[in-house]
């Protein structure tokens, strides 16, 4: 473990390359680094609240963009929030440069370390956990997917390509961390211990489902699992995230916020709200951006011209990693790495993880629209990060043959049992439509029941067979028949 950590300060000090760049001159600053076993890092300038707090902190170098003589030489402007140094020299920040930042990675696509690789150990034990929630999680969205298909649900969105950042992301987190997902991260309620069976009972939105049907299929929410549910405007869960870190700082929980979004969340403006209230407030919140190119057909290069999506949390002063996305070894220690920075130092973390939408955006979707087929067939190949995660977990012996067999074989008749117990079981009531906003039903809601009654009566055969409008047994709050 010692070793790991000298070693680890020079992975830190690259995990955080990219917030030590000076908005002001484009220019890195030369700032020691402090790392410990708990990833406790002192870099980034926290705000301050006066002129007199800012002048503490002594402003950056110029030496390596201005080196002429100026009248204002060692002269700086006391502004509120810290002293800015002053020049003669009319410079504007380029717009971008032509060097993109790095990628982190451990994994090479054979399964294979890179050399001289820094990364938090995973032990067989959780490798193959991890390896098994990826496999059932690929699984379930191919039968999902196929049920909606021959229309049995009424819409789906798979993870195919993502799974190592479901999966590896969620296992670097506590139980206790609060998940605001988009919509594509069903394995991290998966390794959180929301089953399959619960995943298909939402899809059917049966009697079962926790949301009582009333959400679209891929809505998940779980509150005992600390995975706020989904919901479909886009972004919207960004801004929330910032409030809900603010409040477990508040509360001292030890926790921390970890939100998700596609690169197309990122054009939204609770984006752009989300991380400055998270970076002023200083909230222990990761966010997590899936950049897979295409956002919902939208490639990247018609979305933005800044480089990806890292760059952006600079401007918010908030410490970034852009990290292999189908490398779940590098998404492992990336988030669990920026948990320990989050919670301890009580600040905001930004994860760019590059990957690729292998399936459509949605069942509503066809990407061969938008982009070529051969595109696709790469990354669902040459890229797969299952097929990576299997090499690596087969060259340390913790995996074979027969075991990947039994694996594949058990998950199949999993999803298929889950999802024929879920379409044999009857929906909600039609009443649920009306309940768990008020705890006394309002005189409106109660003729507006009154009023669905009646039509189901009158017209009942017009409904199907498995759906009623009355609870098996009538509770105190429902009126008489």
């Amino acid at each position: 473990m010692a070793n790991w950590v000298v070693r680890s300060r020079s992975w830190l000090n690259h995990f955080v390359l990219s917030s030590r760049r000076t908005s002001c001159s484009g220019i890195l600053r030369k700032q020691p680094v402090a790392f410990s076993g708990e990833s406790t890092t002192v870099l980034v300038s926290r705000r301050f609240d006066s002129i007199e707090a800012g002048q503490k902190l002594d402003p950056c170098s110029y030496e390596e963009d201005y080196h002429s003589d100026t009248a204002h030489e060692n002269q700086d402007l006391d502004f509120p929030g810290g002293k800015i140094p002053l020049t003669s020299e009319m410079k504007f920040i380029s717009e971008a440069s032509d060097i993109r930042l790095p990628c982190y990675r451990v994994l090479n696509d054979d399964g294979s370390l890179i050399s001289d690789s820094i990364y938090e150990q995973v032990g067989q034990e959780l490798a193959v956990n991890m390896y098994t929630a990826m496999v059932t999680l690929k699984t379930m969205d191919t039968f999902l997917y196929e049920a909606q298909r021959q229309g049995r649900i009424s819409f789906y969105m798979t993870c195919c390509g993502e799974e190592a950042i479901n999966i590896a992301s969620a296992a670097a987190l506590s139980p206790h961390d609060f998940v605001l997902p988009q919509y594509r991260e069903s394995g991290v309620l998966l390794w959180r211990g929301f089953t399959v069976q619960e995943c298909t009972n939402q899809c059917f939105g049966n009697k079962d489902d926790k949301g009582k049907g009333r959400q679209m299929p891929v809505h998940y929410g779980s509150k005992k699992h600390n995975v706020i549910t989904i919901s479909s405007p886009l972004a919207t869960q960004i801004s929330q995230a910032a409030g809900v870190a603010y409040s477990l700082k508040m509360d001292k929980r030890g926790a921390c916020t970890v939100v998700y979004t596609g690169e197309g969340g990122t054009s939204e403006g609770d984006f752009h709200a989300g991380l400055n209230f998270a970076a002023v407030m200083e909230a222990p919140v990761i966010f997590i951006c899936r950049n897979n190119g295409w956002a919902i057909s939208t490639p990247v290069y018609e979305q933005f011209r800044s480089d990806g999506i890292v760059t952006k949390g600079i401007g918010y002063g908030i410490r970034s990693i852009r990290v292999d996305g189908n490398d779940a070894i590098a998404v492992y220690s990336a988030i669990h790495a920026a948990r320990n920075m989050a919670i301890n130092e009580n600040r905001p973390i930004l994860v760019e993880a590059m990957t690729y939408r292998v399936g459509h955006h949605s069942t509503s979707d066809d990407s061969t629209r938008y982009r070529p087929t051969n595109e696709i067939e790469y990354w669902k190949t040459a890229r797969s990060p299952i097929a990576r995660f299997r090499k690596w977990i087969q060259r340390n012996g913790w995996w074979s043959d027969d075991k990947e067999s039994e694996l594949y074989r058990n998950t199949k008749k999993q999803v298929l049992q889950a999802i024929e117990r879920a379409e044999k079981m009857e929906k909600p009531p039609l009443t649920e439509l009306f309940t768990d906003v008020y705890d006394q039903m309002l005189p409106n809601l109660q003729e507006q029941e009154r009023s669905l009654r009646d039509t189901f009566k009158k017209h009942s055969t017009d409904y199907p067979t498995d759906v009623h409008v009355w609870t098996r047994r009538e509770t105190v709050n429902r009126l008489p028949y």
